[in-house]
């Protein structure tokens, strides 16, 4: 058993690495235009992921268990390590990249060593939703660009009204966005280690059952908790001001555009919602909070004429988004290659 947690612990430290670095753009525009302290930003992520995680985690985890099925706890333990080790280096550099990109990757590079067939079909529905990210969150923040703008010209409220109005704001965007995390990434934390869960159902009295699976996911919302708490805040700084100057009002709109792309594509009642209707059904993916940030701080640009935008710093981290799976799968390949021949554990079932 105790052989068992130790290969699940490269799965809380990717956990801890996603908490750091993605997570942290939840309440980044918040923390950086001050209107919100750190702390506090901190501690309503932490919640919120865990409880998104708990009751509204399995939606991607299907998708992304479907991409690569590992069966072999020591397969599971490199890929997740050689993804969360990508995030940490990015991490490192103050850069916010994409944990659905590396954990993606990663798989591609066991499917590479393990001489799994791949199913490119969810390879590029994944793809198409990261691509799309950006984009909607651009679009639904270059609307509510000028829907607030409207209100603001037209409601006369008092400074010291709309201040406190737009930090209640902020805190339940930011409540709403952890939420939406912790339901759609929680895939890139625990998803490999479904099929190789070393947990078995609780019985709790004559009915209440907890499943392994709920307390995998239970663990892993704890270990995205941890990162936010302990390592989030140069990332915070990052997109909160370095990209592109807000206001407390587009950090709210930044805020509120990002988080809803991720629930969208986490939500299995809205998914299910469009198939009644007859309409094309969502894709549930994990997909990157800090892309739809940057999407969303973009279209705000746009909207305001494009000027004031960091565009050195911006184009680093386009180049991290590109290189972020590209290096995670090389990484996660050759690992494999060590565990198995030097350390002599079997990665493939």
């Amino acid at each position: 058993m105790f052989a068992s947690f130790f290969f699940l612990s490269s799965g809380l430290f990717m956990g801890w690495s996603l908490g750091a670095n993605d997570a942290a753009n939840i309440f980044g525009t918040a923390v950086g235009t001050k209107m919100v302290r750190f702390t506090t930003a901190a501690f309503i992520s932490s919640l919120f992921i865990l409880l998104g995680a708990l009751y509204s985690g399995a939606g991607t985890t299907g998708t992304l268990g479907s991409l690569g099925t590992i069966k072999a706890l020591p397969g599971a333990f490199i890929v997740s390590l050689a993804a969360a080790l990508t995030i940490t280096w990015m991490t490192k550099t103050g850069l916010p990249v994409s944990t659905s990109q590396a954990i993606v990757g990663s798989i591609l590079g066991w499917n590479f060593f393990a001489g799994a067939s791949t199913d490119y079909a969810i390879v590029y529905r994944i793809a198409g939703a990261w691509l799309f990210t950006p984009i909607l969150a651009a679009l639904f923040s270059f609307g509510f660009y000028f829907l607030f703008k409207g209100i603001l010209e037209n409601v006369k409220i008092h400074l010291f009204s709309l201040d406190w109005l737009v930090k209640l704001s902020l805190l339940l965007a930011g409540a709403f966005g952890a939420y939406s995390l912790g339901m759609n990434n929680i895939a890139n934390v625990i998803g490999v280690f479904a099929a190789a869960s070393p947990f078995v159902d609780i019985q709790i009295g004559d009915s209440h059952v907890i499943s392994g699976m709920q307390q995998l996911l239970f663990l892993g919302g704890a270990s995205i908790a941890l990162g936010v708490l302990t390592y989030s805040k140069n990332v915070m700084m990052t997109v909160g001001s370095g990209i592109y100057r807000l206001s407390p009002v587009t950090a709210l709109i930044v805020v509120l555009s990002s988080s809803m792309v991720l629930f969208i594509f986490a939500s299995e009642s809205l998914q299910a919602a469009l198939v009644a209707l007859g309409l094309p059904a969502i894709p549930l993916v994990p997909v990157s909070q800090s892309q739809g940030v940057v999407g969303a701080i973009s279209g705000i640009c746009v909207a305001k004429g494009g000027g004031n935008v960091n565009a050195r710093l911006a184009g680093k981290i386009v180049v991290g988004w590109m290189l972020t799976p590209v290096c995670a799968g090389i990484l996660s390949f050759i690992s494999l290659f060590i565990m198995q021949n030097v350390f002599m554990q079997n990665v493939v079932f």
